[in-house]
């Protein structure tokens, strides 16, 4: 299985969202990605770690990958503090999309117990224009402050980590067979 997996935002040139400690979800979702990317490696999954600034970079890579399925990892923020909770974005419902979604939303929220905001139909460039399978998983808002210290923590980024790279592997034990 080859997956694309990406790591929102570009550490040093945009920051994403920033908590209220400093924590940059760049940061993050970079240490996120890297330790999905162990994960599934450890399997025998070919993976494919992007994260750059320029977004028709990244979907340019991963469709020349010929991913599988593409995985953009986030943190959410608002800009009223007390918005928490994990919520998984496909382009279009009713799809292969929405099944990934779905096994990652259910992982994540069982595993770490954040609140379920749900699986959303999302608009985004990086969705619109993967040749396969896509979702943009907002793991936890980084403006809240219980969400950013599960975000800031290495053990339950470890367990963030696990939990999206189970939800890819329970998509494919649905779909194909190894």
């Amino acid at each position: 299985m080859k997956v694309t997996i990406n790591g929102g935002h570009y550490p040093g040139r945009d920051s994403g969202g920033v908590g209220s400690t400093g924590l940059q979800e760049a940061s993050v979702t970079s240490d996120i990605m890297g330790k999905v990317a162990g994960y599934l490696r450890a399997v025998d999954y070919d993976v494919l770690e992007v994260q750059e600034n320029v977004l028709n970079k990244i979907t340019n890579a991963s469709n020349e990958f010929n991913a599988d399925l593409f995985v953009a990892i986030h943190c959410n923020s608002a800009s009223e503090g007390d918005e928490k909770g994990t919520e998984t974005f496909c382009y279009t419902t009713g799809g292969a999309s929405e099944q990934l979604a779905d096994c990652i939303q259910r992982q994540i929220v069982s595993s770490l117990g954040t609140d379920d905001r749900g699986v959303k139909n999302g608009n985004f460039y990086v969705l619109r224009l993967i040749r396969c399978p896509a979702v943009l998983v907002e793991m936890a808002f980084i403006s809240n402050k219980d969400d950013e210290i599960l975000l800031g923590d290495e053990n339950m980024r470890d367990q963030f980590a696990a939990a999206i790279a189970r939800g890819i592997t329970d998509y494919f034990s649905l779909h194909i067979t190894k």
